[in-house]
């Protein structure tokens, strides 16, 4: 799981650092929920779509996600990850709770 949910936040960084908010809105399910301690909470693509251009319209760096833990049970996986933002300095730890897609 660890090099499966890797893969999955790079993918992920690399579309924040491209400011592509529907390539990131579209790596959610379609009712996903994003919790935010930046936001308030956005359910399904589109209101993520929508926090992701207000996001990446904001100065920022590089993004980054390391996993530091993870597990999986059938279709259903979990991992913690750290994150950096480069030059914002922001750091911190995000918990992603992927299903694998049918």
């Amino acid at each position: 799981m660890e090099e499966e949910a890797q893969r999955f936040l790079d993918r992920m960084a690399a579309h924040c650092n491209a400011a592509d908010a529907p390539a990131i809105a579209a790596m959610f399910a379609p009712e996903a929920l994003l919790l935010s301690p930046w936001a308030p909470p956005c359910r399904g693509r589109a209101a993520i779509e929508a926090l992701h251009r207000v996001w990446a319209a904001e100065p920022g760096g590089t993004k980054t996600f390391r996993v530091l833990q993870d597990g999986a049970s059938g279709d259903l996986g979990w991992c913690l990850a750290a994150f950096a933002e480069g030059a914002v300095t922001v750091d911190g730890s995000t918990l992603v709770v992927p299903g694998r897609a049918a």
